[in-house]
């Protein structure tokens, strides 16, 4: 037939974004490398613009996504919370299942 199929997925609450797949992305690479900087730093955001990203999301969600600590000789770090990786394990189920769908779509 000759094209793709495109979409992008996010949650949203009270209209406002919450999550998608750049977010995600942001959050991953926190619980990689335990640290926002380096996170940012990963997916080409400014270190203010990561920590913007995680104050609206966790304003929006009503609880906390990242732990954070303030370094010392051995230097700060950030990690997940609970909530915040059952958000991607859930977020990425509902984007597998857009994906299957759209598979199932194009071969039928």
């Amino acid at each position: 037939m000759g094209y793709k199929i495109k979409f992008k997925v996010w949650l949203e609450k009270d209209d406002e974004i919450v999550m998608g797949l750049g977010r995600e992305k942001l959050l991953k690479a926190i619980e990689k490398h335990g640290s926002i900087s380096k996170a940012a730093k990963e997916i080409g955001l400014s270190y203010k613009k990561a920590w913007s990203f995680l104050k609206a999301m966790e304003e929006r969600l009503g609880k906390k996504l990242v732990e954070t600590h303030i370094g010392g000789a051995g230097g700060g770090g950030a990690k997940l919370t609970p909530f915040a990786k059952e958000l991607i394990k859930e977020f990425d189920e509902i984007v597998e299942k857009v994906e299957k769908s759209l598979k199932d779509k194009k071969k039928g």
